[in-house]
């Protein structure tokens, strides 16, 4: 048990999760006190001890599905006929029963989504295994909608109105997804008592929102992402007001501190500093909103509207293949933030004769009618994959804006081993400017940390 225990850890860490030998300590004492009797009871006592958020229990229920999983052993004999397990899925969700729905997907893994000799008792073949995949696909169980609605109407004697029906459809489309959960966790769950608990549990489970990839960042991931941007601005802004305090203090000056020396033989026991007063510097955020990049950068431009107040400005642009400022509009994002992008593309000038990216044209636009936005105190970031759709890259114009700005820095969500790869000119944009690869929030904020000036 102690080994299941700082399993389940390891793998949560390693999935991102922060978990301290205290909070191992405290999972170990829940579970002395918890027995293993009532497995639900277990899964809430470890989740209580190890986990800070909600959001959370995405990584940790189907991590606690592998070591501590509800079966082990021969897999349940599935029955081969498809309608015949529809039929008996649709009176289990009709009932809403638990057991009777557990039992179900353990059959439908068995009879759908063993591949090669798995589940049958042939041997085992390096290559075989379960597939939730295969079996939802083959069952199908969300197109059974309509007819567990059948089975609850000609059980309710009530009134049925427009809003009761829409009421039950959500329940019962939550207690599909709830079956459709169970599949998988099944189907993991046999694949790791061949495979080895580790290898499935690091392989199969999504990891956190903060280290998903910005281009593969589905919609709740974005919206998950969305909700940290308060508290990830709480905490860049700390760290920046302690760089900036320690950067006040300036550097030793080494003239007044030998002169001052004197007094004491020539020891310097009291360093002079040159003291300095910083001013808080100005921003401008120049965001490829186009495709799949939009996430990345409507996400970077909520962050920094949330540390505005550590710059005495912060200007935002926007570009597809035109370029027009959001500053005011990126304002009023924060009431809203998931419909940032679509305020963005229906209220700015972002886009011209066609929908494709054209940083070469954007770049240029942005040269001529907005450098004034950069001067000699300005930090000036580039946010996109700098993928130019076989378009002249224009590096002149980001040669004249790095001229006019203090520093200049390109955060790209591409992979490096993707740079300069089909129409990607981000090696002839490196040459300019420091770009750095930005895929996920947490490399983000490490560079927003280390990069913003103070």
């Amino acid at each position: 048990m102690t080994g299941r225990v700082t399993g389940l850890v390891k793998t949560l860490r390693s999935h991102g999760l922060r978990i301290g030998p205290g909070e191992t300590v405290d999972a170990a004492a829940a579970l002395e006190a918890l027995g293993l009797d009532d497995r639900e009871r277990v899964r809430e006592g470890l989740a209580a001890a190890l986990l800070h958020r909600e959001s959370q229990r995405a990584v940790f229920d189907p991590v606690f599905d592998l070591y501590f999983p509800a079966g082990v052993g021969a897999p349940i004999r599935g029955d081969d006929d498809r309608d015949a397990l529809r039929e008996r899925l649709v009176a289990a969700l009709a009932a809403d029963d638990q057991a009777l729905l557990a039992q179900l997907a353990g059959e439908a893994v068995d009879g759908f989504g063993a591949y090669g000799s798995s589940g049958r008792g042939e041997g085992a073949g390096g290559g075989d295994g379960w597939s939730s995949y295969q079996t939802l696909s083959r069952l199908r169980p969300e197109t059974l909608l309509a007819r567990v609605l059948a089975a609850l109407r000609t059980r309710s004697t009530a009134d049925q109105t427009a809003f009761t029906d829409r009421l039950l459809a959500d329940e019962v489309r939550r207690r599909i997804e709830g079956f459709r959960a169970r599949v998988r966790t099944e189907a993991r769950r046999r694949v790791a008592e061949r495979r080895g608990t580790e290898e499935i549990a690091r392989r199969a489970v999504a990891t956190t929102a903060d280290r998903v990839d910005f281009l593969l960042a589905g919609r709740e991931q974005l919206d998950e992402l969305r909700r940290t941007v308060h508290p990830l601005a709480r905490k860049l802004a700390t760290r920046l007001a302690a760089r900036r305090r320690r950067a006040a203090h300036g550097s030793i000056d080494l003239r007044r501190t030998l002169r001052g020396s004197l007094s004491t033989g020539g020891v310097p026991m009291r360093p002079v500093l040159r003291r300095r007063r910083p001013a808080r510097p100005e921003l401008v955020l120049l965001c490829d909103v186009s495709g799949s990049v939009a996430g990345f950068a409507n996400f970077t431009m909520l962050l920094v509207q949330a540390l505005h107040d550590q710059f005495s400005k912060v200007r935002v642009f926007a570009f597809v293949n035109r370029v027009d400022e959001v500053t005011g509009l990126l304002a009023r994002g924060g009431a809203d933030p998931a419909g940032l992008g679509a305020r963005i593309l229906g209220e700015a000038t972002v886009t011209g004769w066609h929908g494709s990216s054209d940083y070469g044209t954007s770049l240029g636009e942005f040269a001529e009618r907005y450098v004034d936005a950069v001067g000699p105190r300005s930090t000036v970031f580039v946010l996109g994959d700098a993928r130019t759709n076989m378009s002249d890259p224009n590096l002149p114009a980001l040669r004249h804006i790095v001229e006019r700005a203090r520093r200049v820095y390109w955060l790209n969500p591409e992979g490096r081993g993707q740079w300069s790869t089909g129409d990607s000119a981000a090696h002839a944009y490196a040459e300019l400017v420091d770009m750095h690869e930005c895929r996920n929030a947490r490399q983000l904020s490490a560079l927003i940390a280390r990069l913003l000036p103070v």
